[in-house]
C-alpha cells in the first residue's frame, strides 16, 4: 500500500491535471500537452482511481471541479511551489554570481585586510551577500562541521582536529609569532630564546586560544618553564596595550605588529628558533562544488597578487 502511495502522483500526472483545471476542456488540454484526448482521459481516471473520488464532473457541456478536485488543485499548486522553491535554492547554491557566503574569522585574527577585501569583492559581485562572523576556535569547527559556514579563516596547524580528510586548507600567509618587550634598552639584538624570557611576567591569550597553546607547546618542547602570567586577554590590541602599560612581556602575530607604529621604547624580536604557523582558509571538501565559494577564493588570490597581505596591512594603517 505504501509503495502504491509513493507512485500515486507523478509530476507528469500533476501537469495533466493542472492543464485540464486551467482550460476546463479535455480537448484543449490534450492539444496543449501534445497527447491524445483518450490518453489524457485515461491518465485522469488513473488518478481518480488511486484517490478513490472523481476530480471533475460535467454539467451540460461544461466541466467543473468536484470538492475533491479543488483539494487536489490546492495540493498540486503546493507541490509545484515546493519544486520551484527547491529549484531556486539549488540554483542559488550552485550559482557563481548570486547567493550567500558565510565566513568565520578566528576572533584573535586582525580583520582589516579581510573587511577591505570583502568591500572590493562586493563591488564586483553585488548579488552575493558575504557575512563575516568573529568566532572562537570551537565555534568555527562546530559551524564548519554543521555546514553553517562556507569558509573559515584561522591558524594552522591545529592538531586538535582529527577529521582532516573532510576539509581543505589554503594558505593565506606564513605567520610568525613575535616577542614584544617594552623595555627596549634590555635587548640589543634581533632574536631571543624562550628560556631568556621566563624571568619576567607575561601577558598572553587565554588557555583555549591557538597562540596560547602554540606558545605553551614551544616552552614544553624547549624544556623551559612557563613564565608567570599577569593577565589573560582575548585580542591582540588588548595584549599590546596592557603589556605596553605594565611593561610585561607578550607575544603577538607579525601580521598584527605590522599594523602598529612601534615606539622606540618597544623592542620586537623573533624567537630563536622561530615560531612559525599559517594563516589559512579552511573549508569542507564539498564546498569545492560550489562555484561562488571557489570564485571568492580565486578573487582573493588575485587580490593578494596585486598587493601582498603585509603591504596591504601597512597601507591600510598608514592612510
Amino acid at each position: 500500500m505504501s509503495q502504491e502511495k509513493n507512485k500515486m502522483f507523478s509530476s507528469k500526472a500533476l501537469d495533466y491535471f493542472l492543464q485540464i483545471a486551467k482550460t476546463m476542456n479535455y480537448t484543449k488540454a490534450a492539444q496543449i500537452l501534445g497527447i491524445s484526448q483518450p490518453a489524457l482521459t485515461q491518465q485522469i481516471k488513473k488518478i481518480e482511481k488511486k484517490i478513490g473520488a472523481p476530480l471533475f464532473y460535467s454539467s451540460g457541456k461544461k466541466l467543473h471541479l468536484t470538492d475533491v478536485g479543488y483539494l487536489f488543485l490546492q495540493m498540486a499548486h503546493s507541490v509545484n511551489t515546493i519544486f520551484d522553491n527547491t529549484a531556486n535554492k539549488i540554483q542559488k547554491t550552485i550559482s557563481s554570481n548570486s547567493g550567500e557566503i558565510k565566513i568565520g574569522l578566528l576572533s584573535s585574527i586582525e580583520d582589516k585586510v579581510f573587511t577591505e577585501f570583502i568591500s572590493t569583492y562586493y563591488k564586483k559581485n553585488p548579488d552575493i551577500k558575504v557575512t563575516l562572523y568573529k568566532l572562537n576556535r570551537g565555534d568555527i569547527w562546530n559551524n564548519l562541521e554543521n555546514n553553517s559556514l562556507d569558509l573559515a579563516i584561522m591558524y594552522l596547524p591545529d592538531y586538535k582536529i582529527e577529521n582532516w580528510q573532510s576539509y581543505v586548507s589554503k594558505k593565506i600567509i606564513e605567520e610568525e609569532l613575535m616577542f614584544l618587550n617594552h623595555k627596549a634598552e634590555e635587548f640589543n639584538r634581533d632574536s631571543i630564546k624562550l628560556n631568556e624570557t621566563n624571568d619576567e611576567k607575561w601577558t598572553i591569550y587565554p588557555d583555549t586560544y591557538y597562540i596560547n597553546e602554540l606558545l605553551r607547546e614551544e616552552f614544553k618542547n624547549q624544556l623551559t618553564n612557563l613564565p608567570s602570567i599577569s593577565a589573560y586577554l582575548t585580542t591582540p590590541e588588548q595584549l599590546y596595550r596592557f603589556s605596553k602599560t605594565t611593561k610585561t612581556y607578550t607575544a603577538l602575530p607579525r601580521s598584527f605588529i605590522e599594523t602598529k607604529t612601534v615606539g622606540a621604547e618597544t623592542k620586537v624580536l623573533s624567537f630563536n628558533p622561530q615560531i612559525l604557523f599559517q594563516l589559512s582558509y579552511v573549508y569542507r571538501l564539498d564546498k569545492e562544488q560550489v562555484p561562488r565559494v571557489i570564485d571568492f577564493l580565486d578573487f582573493f588570490t588575485i587580490y593578494l597578487e596585486e598587493e601582498n597581505y603585509y603591504s596591504r596591512l601597512k597601507k591600510k594603517f598608514s592612510e
